[in-house]
């Protein structure tokens, strides 16, 4: 049976997973990668990346579109389509954005500050500091396949 997700259903695949896709143009050709990503509750998926052509493109044209996906096998999946807005952070927003990643990515004890947030100790080490964004979604819809 194939069927259409209802709005918490869509939230239910939005929270539970870790890895979406991003497409954007780039150089007037579709531009398709995946991304680690983490979904706030509400408006907004924040992720963060190295400078490059995916960055780029969605400097340049900021529609993009955001999809993520649950398989369990090629009959029992669900998937989400959201079209969005790229924004930037800025530096004062920079903060909450990776509370938010390191919170579902990093392996560090409650309490501890995960190394990487270090500012000191990504200069020493020659590390580029990483371009993070969020997604603002406007528009969502879902599928799902169930046998």
């Amino acid at each position: 049976m194939m069927g259409i997700l209802g709005p918490d259903e869509i939230e239910d695949v939005l929270r539970s997973e870790r890895i979406g896709r991003i497409a954007c143009v780039s150089d007037g050709w579709p531009y398709l990668v995946p991304i680690t990503y983490v979904y706030d509750g509400g408006e907004y998926v924040f992720s963060h990346s190295a400078e490059g052509e995916k960055v780029a493109a969605m400097r340049r044209n900021r529609q993009v579109c955001f999809e993520v996906e649950q398989i369990r096998d090629v009959s029992n999946w669900r998937t989400v389509v959201t079209r969005g807005v790229f924004e930037e952070l800025p530096r004062d927003a920079e903060e909450r954005a990776m509370d938010l990643l390191a919170g579902r990515f990093a392996w560090v004890r409650p309490g501890e500050v995960p190394r990487d947030r270090q500012e000191e100790s990504r200069r020493r080490g020659g590390v580029m500091r990483p371009v993070l964004f969020r997604i603002h979604l406007v528009e969502r819809s879902g599928r799902f396949q169930l046998s």
